[in-house]
């Protein structure tokens, strides 16, 4: 079946992290203020998810305090392999416009082996690798490590955690930025982006 055949549809919250716990690699819930899915009739064959980045720091210095709220963040992304070549593609192409903020930002994993072929594909500007940092994890407990932080001190988690909390080194990701905007207000949306955008990465040989 082709592409063209296939349609999308927003999708619950409760849909879409029963989805994404299920089938997307890192089965765990995330921040998801919208979810779209992608059908070919009525089964559900991908969903895309679009939420408020967890990471304050990187809310406020995208673009300037002034565009704090103005950045959502592509969470999740999940395709079914018996989707047609570029359905991942397809689902983000159409969504963006419905993601509700004018900047977008999403991360390939280099743990994975992520590239970002599909924001390339998409034409989304490549603004370098994260930076080198340690996660905040508790045995045992699912939450984002950025929640953990905003829940605790380093003394508090330590006292009530005990051998169960440990600093683990967190790979550094390829971040993308998709200005959701066009003509002049695009370019001002582009001058007032703090990452200098970057050729894209490629696989090495």
């Amino acid at each position: 079946m082709a592409l063209e055949h296939y349609h999308i549809l927003p999708v619950s919250y409760a849909d879409a992290m029963r989805m994404v716990v299920e089938r997307h690699y890192l089965h765990r819930k995330a921040p998801c203020s919208v979810a779209f899915g992608l059908f070919a009739g009525e089964d559900c064959k991908g969903v895309v998810c679009y939420g408020t980045p967890s990471s304050a720091p990187l809310r406020k210095g995208l673009a300037g305090i002034e565009h704090a709220t103005n950045v959502v963040e592509l969470t999740r992304l999940w395709v079914c392999d018996s989707v047609p070549r570029n359905g991942e593609s397809f689902l983000i192409g159409r969504t963006l416009p419905m993601a509700g903020k004018e900047y977008v930002v999403s991360y390939a994993d280099t743990a994975e082996g992520h590239l970002g072929v599909v924001y390339q594909a998409t034409n989304w500007l490549y603004t370098g690798l994260s930076a080198k940092r340690t996660n905040w994890t508790i045995e045992g407990d699912a939450r984002h490590c950025q929640s953990i932080a905003d829940a605790y001190t380093a003394d508090e988690i330590r006292a009530l955690h005990g051998d169960k909390f440990s600093l683990q080194p967190r790979s550094r990701k390829h971040r993308y930025v998709y200005l959701n905007a066009k003509g002049r207000r695009r370019r001002e949306l582009l001058a007032a982006l703090r990452y200098a955008p970057q050729p894209y990465p490629k696989a090495t040989t």
